[in-house]
C-alpha cells in the first residue's frame, strides 16, 4: 500500500536523523511578491513611526506592563479598565478565527511582523550581499576566503545594527520614546535595568532573523498549529489545482490537457489529491486500468514552486501548516505558465471546493455564526468605550470601624476613597452626598488627582440619626469638577440597631 502523504511525516527543514536543513530559498519576483513589497514598506513606516506620534503630551501608542499603563490611539488605560482590554482581546480572537477560517493564514503572508522582517528586510539584504539560492549555497560550502570572510562579516555586522534599531523600536512600544532616548543618551550604569533589556531585545531579535528564521512560523508560533482546526474546504488558501495539473511531466505540447479537460480515466492522481486535502493519512488509490493515451497536466514539474518557498515546503502535496502564504509559488508558477503558453493561476488563491467544483462558497454557516458573535462584540465594546468615564472612584467604610457619635443627634462613618484620573490633565474635585442627606468632612485638604494617576484619602460623613432606616443604609458619593458631576460611588453608612 502506497502512502501518499508521507511529506506529513516530517518538515521539510529537518533530516531524518533531526539534524537542521538550513532553506537556501529562491529569490522571488512577480506581481504578488511587489505587492507585498508596497505593503512591507508601509507597514514598517507605520510600525517606527508611532512610538513617535504624540497626543496631547501623551503617547498615541503605549503597552507599559512594568507599570500598568496602557495608552490605545490616544485613550490612556488604567488597571480599573481592564474588563475593557479582556473584552477587546475576545474580539481580536474572534476576528482572527473568522478570517482564519474564510482566508486561511493571509495574515501570516501579509502583515505579520515576523513575516515581513524575515522577507522584506533580513532576506533581501542577504540577497544584497551573498547573492541568490545558488550564491549562498557555494558561499556557505565553500572554503573560507576574504571574500567570504568579508561578505560574512559585513552580513552580520548589519543583522545586528536592524537588530538594534528594532529593540528600541519595540522597546519604544513599553516605556515611550523618552525613557528610550534616557537609556541611549546616558551611560549604561545609570539605568542599569534598561540597558540590559536593550541588549537581551537586540539578542532575541538577532537570534530569530539570523538563526532561528522559519523556524518560528513552523514549529513555535501557535497560530500555524490552529490553521488545521480553523480552515476546511471552503477556506481560501494558497492552493495547486491538482485538476488542472496532474499528471505532471515535462514539457510536451503536443500532449497537455486543455483547461477544462478532466485527468484521463486510469490516473489516481485526482482521487490522491482529494484525500490530501481532506486530511486523510492513510489513503492509497484505488489500483485502475491505465489508459493507453495519458494526457499530462499543466505542471511541467519545474519545482520552482519548492525553489522559492521559505518553508522549503512542496504547495502540490496539499495543505500544510508551514506555508505562510508568502505567495511565491504563485508568482514563481505564473512565471512558468507565461514561458510554456497556459493560463495563469495553476497555483492560486482558491479553496479545495473551488479547485474540484470550480465554485466558491465562502459564507457558510460557521463564518455567519462568526460573523454575528464579531459583530455583537464589536457592539459591545462601542458602547462601553464610549461611556468610559473619565475617573474611577472606589469608596470603603474603613475596616473594623463602627459609627462615631458626633452629638446628640449625629453620628459619623469614616470611610477610604481612590480616585484615577483617566485623563491627561490635573483635576480638582469635589465629594458631595446625593441628596444632601449628610455632611462629608474631609481629611486634608481638597484632592487634586493629577493626570494619570491616582489620588486617595479618608474623610468623616455626618448624619442625623433620625434620618436613618436601617442598621445599615445606601449612600450615594458624587464626585463633581468644573461645575458637573464626573462619576459617582456607592457604599453603605453603617447605624445603631434599630
Amino acid at each position: 500500500m502506497q502512502d501518499v502523504e508521507k511529506y506529513r511525516d516530517k518538515i521539510a527543514t529537518v533530516d531524518e536523523t533531526g539534524k537542521r536543513i538550513w532553506i537556501y530559498p529562491k529569490k522571488p519576483s512577480g506581481r504578488f511578491y511587489n505587492a507585498r513589497t508596497y505593503v512591507s514598506w508601509a507597514l514598517l513606516a507605520v510600525l517606527f513611526g508611532l512610538p513617535f506620534v504624540q497626543v496631547n503630551g501623551k503617547p498615541f501608542i503605549l503597552f507599559n506592563l512594568l507599570e500598568r499603563n496602557f495608552i490605545l490611539f490616544g485613550i490612556h488605560f488604567t488597571p480599573q479598565d481592564f474588563h475593557l482590554f479582556v473584552l477587546a482581546m475576545l474580539t481580536l480572537v474572534v476576528f482572527i478565527v473568522l478570517f482564519t477560517v474564510v482566508y486561511g493564514r493571509l495574515f501570516c503572508g501579509w502583515v505579520c511582523p515576523q513575516t515581513i522582517f524575515m522577507e522584506m528586510v533580513f532576506r533581501k539584504i542577504e540577497y544584497w550581499i551573498e547573492g541568490d539560492a545558488n550564491a549562498q549555497r557555494r558561499l556557505n560550502n565553500g572554503p573560507w576566503t576574504t571574500d567570504k570572510a568579508i561578505k560574512k562579516t559585513v552580513k552580520q555586522a548589519v543583522f545586528i545594527l536592524i537588530s538594534i534599531l528594532i529593540a528600541h523600536v519595540f522597546l519604544s512600544y513599553i516605556i515611550g520614546v523618552k525613557q528610550v532616548w534616557e537609556i541611549v543618551s546616558h551611560s549604561p550604569s545609570n539605568n542599569w535595568g534598561g540597558f540590559i533589556a536593550m541588549v537581551a531585545f537586540t539578542g532575541a531579535f538577532y537570534f530569530v532573523f539570523a538563526r532561528l528564521r522559519e523556524q518560528v512560523c513552523t514549529t513555535i508560533c501557535p497560530y500555524g498549529r490552529l490553521q488545521g482546526v480553523l480552515t476546511d474546504k471552503n477556506t481560501i488558501l494558497v492552493t495547486y489545482d491538482f485538476v488542472r495539473g496532474e499528471p505532471r511531466g515535462k514539457l510536451d505540447k503536443g500532449n497537455r490537457k486543455g483547461p477544462d479537460q478532466p485527468l484521463s480515466a486510469g490516473n489516481p492522481v485526482h482521487k490522491i489529491a482529494a484525500t490530501v486535502a481532506e486530511g486523510v493519512f492513510d489513503a492509497t488509490p484505488e489500483p485502475v486500468e491505465e489508459s493507453p493515451i495519458k494526457i499530462k497536466g499543466d505542471c511541467i514539474d519545474c519545482k520552482l514552486c519548492v525553489q522559492v518557498c521559505p518553508t522549503g515546503i512542496d504547495i502540490r502535496d496539499g495543505v500544510q501548516l508551514e506555508c505562510v502564504h508568502c505567495t511565491a509559488c504563485i508568482d514563481a508558477c505564473d512565471e512558468i505558465m507565461d514561458k510554456i503558453d497556459r493560463p495563469r493561476g495553476l497555483i492560486r488563491y482558491d479553496s479545495f471546493n473551488g479547485v474540484e467544483s470550480k465554485r466558491r462558497k465562502i459564507f457558510t454557516g460557521r463564518v455567519i455564526a462568526y460573523t454575528i458573535v464579531l459583530v455583537l462584540l464589536i457592539a459591545v465594546n462601542i458602547v462601553l468605550l464610549s461611556n468610559r468615564g473619565v475617573m474611577e472612584t472606589v469608596v470603603l467604610r474603613t475596616p473594623g470601624m463602627l459609627f462615631q457619635k458626633v452629638d446628640e443627634t449625629h453620628i459619623s462613618n469614616l470611610y477610604n476613597y481612590q480616585i484615577f484620573n483617566k485623563t491627561e490633565e490635573d483635576m480638582t474635585v469635589e465629594l458631595r452626598l446625593r441628596d444632601n442627606v449628610g455632611n462629608i468632612r474631609l481629611v486634608g485638604e481638597m484632592p487634586v488627582v493629577k493626570a494619570s494617576e491616582m489620588t486617595e484619602g479618608a474623610f468623616f460623613i455626618d448624619m442625623e440619626t433620625k434620618k436613618l432606616k436601617d442598621r445599615s443604609n445606601k449612600i450615594v458619593v458624587e464626585v463633581w469638577a468644573d461645575g458637573k458631576i464626573i462619576d459617582e460611588a456607592r457604599t453603605n453608612f453603617l447605624g445603631p440597631i434599630k
